[in-house]
């Protein structure tokens, strides 16, 4: 006689996921379930959500690194449980953050004696490190006017509009006027002229972008540096520069070492540069380096002994893994400055091909500069048919994600494609990726504006309507798509 078991009796780990029950209803989207499912019917119903997902490789709106050697990420899932605040428990992570911080701070040319330990901090990405250098400027800023006996309650900063958004999160969050220089057409970084101008008794620093976000352009440090030594001369201020290096700080030293930007500059204090874009490693590790110790308040500091040891501590937030410091120690041994070097010419090199394949087809206006993070920045020299917005959405059907966006104030009607040029970024690809955008101009080309058919069509039913000229219709299109990227401006990133 056979025996035999029913569905319903039956080992749900015998059968396929896909013949489960787990994958007939809809995954819980506001309440946790009250049964448990099995563990492989939760990876393959996540994990197939997850394909809808881009393609991080193909993802050319990012600075954030997606690609490591194997052998890094291998040292990253060994130490994935580990929380980096427990120093005292896991000593020789604490001292390699400790080694990556002098290694950067010579990097970026600290006045540091030979073996004297530099002041800096790993931190979670640019974000967190920009807030703890303007919390150190605004501590230093708020006890020198209360030693002056002078009101301490309106400090402000000096920044280009083309900041990245966490600096109005500083501005904002911690109470401090954001005191921004606009832009003009041709010239889309901070005017170092113009910042000076800004600048009163209350300006806690000035703050410079290496490598805008927006076209991959350094800012003029040196030339910023030298006008306000002047004007510092002039007023006996003694307002100081925060260098937002997040993109270039990996880049400069490499690509351009006589460039004068860091710490050889007198005024420039502290620097922040996020470790996940062109250090090179996974999202989530940033660094923010001290000129002197004196730079970093020392009531900013906090002392804690309950997990053993006394260990100082100057985040924002407490645990976190070790994972990403420990890699970022990998890359700086393992590349040393030739394999940065390298790295950086082959990214400044596929940006060129990318470049010329652009300019090949007659259609775009180069925004971006050949100086400065290796991406390439361009936009229409005829949007009267179609615009950025709509060549960056049907790239999408090729895999590629090329954000357009339009420039901040007062630049505001210029709209831009971007392309960030990474390490995992070959020049095939680069090749490819034009061939696809002349695919998508021949593609727009050969159909109808949408905007145009639309109001074509309302024409046909409604003949009292009156036509709209070409321009009109064009500024319509253009003024529909900035409303919907102005509604979404600064709401996203990585830094």
């Amino acid at each position: 006689m056979v025996l035999s078991k029913t569905a319903s009796q039956s080992d749900v780990s015998v059968h396929s996921t896909f013949a489960s029950r787990y994958v007939r209803d809809s995954l819980p989207r506001f309440k946790m379930p009250e049964n448990s499912i099995p563990k492989e019917a939760a990876y393959q119903i996540i994990n197939d959500e997850l394909m809808l997902d881009g393609n991080p490789r193909l993802n050319l709106a990012s600075f954030v690194t997606t690609w490591m050697e194997p052998e890094c990420d291998k040292l990253i899932m060994a130490s994935i449980n580990k929380n980096y605040v427990d120093m005292d428990e896991y000593p020789v992570t604490t001292e390699l953050q400790n080694r990556c911080v002098n290694m950067i701070a010579h990097l970026f040319n600290a006045p540091l004696a030979d073996g004297e330990k530099a002041m800096g901090v790993g931190t979670v990405g640019s974000s967190e490190a920009i807030m703890l250098a303007g919390l150190a400027f605004k501590r230093r800023w708020q006890n020198k006017m209360k030693e002056a006996g002078k009101a301490h309650d309106k400090p402000n900063i000096v920044t280009g509009a083309n900041v990245q958004v966490c600096w109005e999160k500083f501005a904002r969050y911690f109470e401090v006027e954001l005191k921004e220089v606009k832009l003009r057409d041709g010239y889309y970084v901070m005017d170092p002229d113009k910042a000076v101008d800004l600048v009163d008794e209350n300006t806690i620093c000035v703050a410079a972008i290496l490598g805008s976000t927006l076209n991959g352009e350094f800012e003029d440090v040196k030339r910023l540096n030298d006008l306000l030594v002047e004007k510092n001369k002039q007023t006996g201020w003694d307002t100081p520069i925060h260098v937002d290096a997040a993109s270039g700080g990996f880049i400069a030293p490499f690509l351009y070492p006589e460039l004068e930007w860091d710490f050889r500059l007198p005024l420039v204090k502290s620097i922040n540069v996020s470790g996940h874009k062109y250090g090179l490693v996974y999202a989530g590790i940033g660094w923010v380096i001290w000129r002197n110790k004196v730079d970093l308040p020392d009531e900013l500091i906090f002392h804690i002994n309950y997990l053993g040891a006394d260990q100082p501590t100057f985040t924002l937030n407490f645990s976190k893994g070790s994972s990403q410091i420990i890699a970022q120690y990998y890359q700086l041994i393992r590349l040393g400055h030739e394999g940065y070097r390298n790295i950086m010419e082959n990214c400044q090199e596929n940006a060129m091909v990318l470049k010329e394949g652009l300019e090949k087809t007659g259609r775009f206006n180069i925004v971006s500069k050949d100086h400065g993070v290796p991406l390439v920045a361009f936009s229409l020299k005829d949007s009267s048919r179609h615009n950025e917005f709509e060549i960056s959405d049907v790239l999408r059907r090729f895999g590629w994600i090329v954000p357009a966006y339009t420039m901040p104030p007062d630049a505001q009607h210029v709209t831009v494609l971007r392309v960030v040029i990474r390490e995992d970024f070959s020049r095939t690809l680069a090749e490819r990726l034009v061939l696809d955008i002349q695919k998508v101009l021949h593609e727009l080309d050969s159909i109808p504006a949408r905007v145009t058919e639309k109001l074509a069509a309302e024409e046909e039913h409604h003949p009292a309507v009156i036509k709209k000229t070409t321009l009109e219709v064009q500024r319509e299109i253009t003024n529909a798509w900035r409303k919907m990227v102005a509604d979404k401006k600064k709401t996203q990133g990585v830094c």
